[in-house]
């Protein structure tokens, strides 16, 4: 049964995305309208408002995907016009990079520019004219079926998987209605219920037109949630789709919570706060005090980015799991991240001959931990700082990597970068500036302060103990 109702609003779906695909940048509410209408002929009122916002969602990320892809191309061009320009082999600097080695290697880049100039004039049509690419069912799996030997699938499983991902099983909940959703029902004991289209009401076998699955549900994470919400009659989504592979099906659920008001900085940032520095295999992360002081050892939560999505994406939920433990823990209420963005690094224009860096830093899951973080944190109540990842890395090795190992303790760079990260979300300098001592007495105008004019010789550097210089401090007299 829910092979055939999950074909049939499938069928139903693909046809509302090629409608509101045709109507590109025309679309209007009354041709949603129109689109609901006929979607309802065939369905049911609340089938079709799902099926209708789901159209509209997978519109609207292709036209994020489009820009991103404009975005791309637009950096890719500029970088090469930057290096075309330049005399060959010039080195270039750190903020830019150099000319290209020899004269085979310009020649080239000159037609790729040309290529890449020609993709973006072809986007930026598709863009103006409200032209998108969406593949129901995934693009990765349709580009499978022309080569099932490299996807170790056969004819027959490929199509299994395809006409699975092209099914549609999903409803929006109700606040109000019984149990938070009339078309998809799951009752507190586990019991799920469908309301059948008018099409396939013959096979309904319960009251009104509903299908009663013969298996029971139960949600082991955040299970207690749901049945509150469920027993209070508020909205919750499901989602029925099958796992190909293992033969089983699964039920999702999803709610929304109400916005969180957001907190004063001074607030936040009264019981200190942990700076976590993200890396590509692990979170770097140090508790600091009020002060900017780092409190304990630095802590280190690892996650494995290799393997499919779901793996990669529990790694990381188990990674922030664990940081936002340690953090309620130590009663910290704010945690700063970097607020990065490798969108012009990850280009092969910038970095062509350093592939093991783009991917390095295109393994970076910055967008997902981001959001993955913000949303996690929110249900703990911890709030989430963004600060500029400008120089943490090197003023942190620079000036926090030295001074804060021990005789059994190696603090790596990422562990300075953390502690960087913290005292820029708090206000704090990063770079530990002091003045020069006296000419002749080091202590006769007090201690050393923290900040010193930029002319200042030596105000980068820290402070050694009179230890250091090859000669015992002076023993304290009693008065002459």
């Amino acid at each position: 049964m829910l092979r055939l109702l999950g074909a049939h609003l499938g069928s139903l779906a693909s046809r509302d995305l090629k409608a509101r695909c045709a109507d590109g940048l025309e679309h209007s509410a009354d041709a949603w309208a129109v689109r609901k209408r006929e979607l309802t002929a065939d369905s049911s009122s609340r089938w079709a408002g799902s099926l209708t916002k789901a159209t509209h969602d997978q519109w609207a990320l292709a036209r994020r995907g489009q820009a991103a892809h404009i975005q791309g191309l637009e950096a890719g061009i500029k970088t090469i016009t930057h290096r075309l320009s330049l005399p060959l082999g010039d080195k270039g600097g750190t903020r830019a990079p150099g000319g290209y080695r020899s004269k085979g290697e310009w020649f080239q880049k000159t037609r790729r520019l040309t290529t890449l100039e020609d993709r973006l004039a072809g986007v930026r049509a598709d863009r103006d004219a409200g032209r998108v690419r969406v593949t129901r069912g995934g693009k990765a799996l349709m580009n499978n079926r022309h080569n099932l030997t490299r996807a170790q699938l056969t004819e027959p499983q490929w199509r299994e998987r395809w006409e699975s991902a092209r099914w549609f099983l999903s409803a929006d909940g109700e606040s109000g209605k019984r149990y938070g959703n009339e078309t998809i029902r799951v009752t507190p004991d586990g019991e799920v219920s469908i309301k059948l289209p008018a099409v396939l009401a013959e096979h309904a076998n319960a009251r009104h037109g509903r299908y009663v699955l013969a298996a029971k549900v139960s949600f082991r994470h955040r299970g207690t949630e749901w049945a509150d919400r469920v027993e209070a009659n508020r909205a919750v989504a499901y989602r029925i789709h099958l796992d190909v592979p293992r033969q089983r099906w699964y039920v999702d659920a999803s709610w929304t919570f109400p916005l969180t008001q957001t907190i004063p900085m001074q607030t936040a940032l009264a019981h200190g706060v942990i700076g976590v520095d993200t890396n590509a295999d692990h979170l770097a992360a140090w508790r600091l005090d009020r002060h900017g002081n780092p409190i304990g050892r630095p802590r280190r939560f690892s996650y494995d980015l290799s393997g499919t999505a779901g793996h990669r994406d529990a790694q990381v939920r188990h990674a922030l799991s664990g940081l936002l433990n340690w953090a309620k823990t130590c009663g910290v209420a704010a945690i700063a991240v970097e607020d990065l963005d490798f969108t012009d690094s990850k280009t092969r224009e910038r970095h062509g001959r350093k592939r093991r860096f783009r991917q390095l830093i295109s393994g970076m899951p910055t967008g997902k931990l981001r959001a993955r973080l913000t949303s996690m944190a929110d249900a703990t109540g911890i709030a989430i700082i963004a600060v500029d990842p400008a120089y943490t890395s090197m003023w942190g090795a620079q000036h926090w990597q030295k001074p804060m190992a021990a005789p059994r303790r190696k603090t790596s760079r990422h562990d300075a970068a953390s502690i960087a990260i913290g005292r820029r979300a708090q206000g704090h300098p990063i770079r530990r500036r002091t003045a020069p001592p006296h000419d002749d007495r080091s202590d006769r105008r007090g201690h050393r302060t923290v900040q010193a004019r930029p002319e200042t010789l030596g105000r980068e550097e820290t402070r050694r103990p009179v230890t250091d210089r090859g000669q015992e401090p002076p023993a304290r007299t009693g008065r002459k």
